[in-house]
């Protein structure tokens, strides 16, 4: 939402402002000019990045759209989820959870929190580290440095994209320069033309310097920086998992695992305390 407005304020200011000092849009209008430099900057964002890692820019581009995938209601569950995967583990013992595990797409257990179930990444984070558990893995500090392992992979995944997209943005005031310089060549090549014809070759040539800026600083390098905070904002959904793991391996009820978790949440996502206890009251009996 914010993305969209942000995109049409820039627009109207600069147009806006162009066109209050009596500047005319048709001389704007230089499709050549956005041939070179987008086409350019395209060609530079294939050579420089593996598959991947386009694919991953070209996803950042509706999730940045759409921004934050997880809202307060979100972690709510996720923490109503872990207090009865923990409460569960802490009655029946490990092993209850196998079955959960294995195929958590048809587990009661998952189906009672259909936005975590639905969320593989997530789905599959929790039950990789809870099948461990029920193998017999009761190290927390060994558990811990294995999740922050796996976390630091999926921070640099985002951070490639992120990078990715910046190294285009950053691309376009140089490309703006070479269509600038390329239209300075073709009217010099015109020399002999009258004045009106130069001064209109002319500001088509600096349309191009205007455009890759204004691509630059205007439109694709905040929205790098948007996708890096929509990924970070994700990155915290993870972590709270962690945190909940870890708490449960150390020997701490329900509970108290689910405060611990509850308290590494951005403000703005943290249920307060009481949300969380009369949410986890109102969880059916396993």
């Amino acid at each position: 939402m914010f993305v969209i407005i942000g995109t049409v304020v820039v627009i109207a200011c600069v147009m806006g402002g162009y066109i209050m000092g009596g500047g005319h849009l048709d001389v704007l209008w230089q499709p050549l000019e956005f041939l070179i430099i987008c086409g350019a900057a395209t060609g530079a964002l294939l050579i420089s990045n593996p598959s991947q890692v386009l694919g991953g820019v070209a996803a950042g581009y509706g999730a940045m759209m759409k921004g934050p995938k997880y809202k307060k209601a979100d972690y709510l569950e996720l923490m109503t989820m872990q207090y009865q995967i923990f409460r569960m583990a802490r009655t029946k013992g490990m092993l209850a959870l196998e079955q959960h595990v294995e195929n958590p797409q048809d587990s009661a257990l998952f189906q009672a929190f259909p936005k975590f179930q639905a969320d593989h990444h997530a789905l599959e984070f929790m039950c990789d580290y809870l099948r461990l558990m029920t193998l017999g893995t009761d190290n927390p500090h060994e558990v811990e440095n294995l999740m922050e392992q796996e976390l630091d992979i999926h921070h640099l995944e985002a951070e490639q994209v992120f990078h990715a997209m910046n190294s285009m943005a950053e691309s376009y005031p140089g490309l703006g320069i070479v269509a600038a310089v390329l239209g300075i060549i073709h009217t010099m090549g015109s020399i002999t033309e009258p004045p009106e014809v130069l001064g209109y070759l002319i500001g088509a040539a600096l349309v191009g310097t205007f455009f890759g800026i204004l691509m630059c600083y205007g439109f694709f390098s905040p929205m790098a920086a948007a996708l890096k905070a929509v990924r970070e904002d994700e990155h915290v959904y993870f972590v709270c998992m962690k945190v909940g793991l870890v708490s449960h391996l150390q020997g701490y009820a329900p509970a108290v695992t689910v405060e611990f978790a509850r308290k590494v949440l951005l403000s703005h996502q943290r249920p307060t305390f009481a949300e969380v206890e009369d949410a986890c009251g109102e969880l059916p009996p396993m």
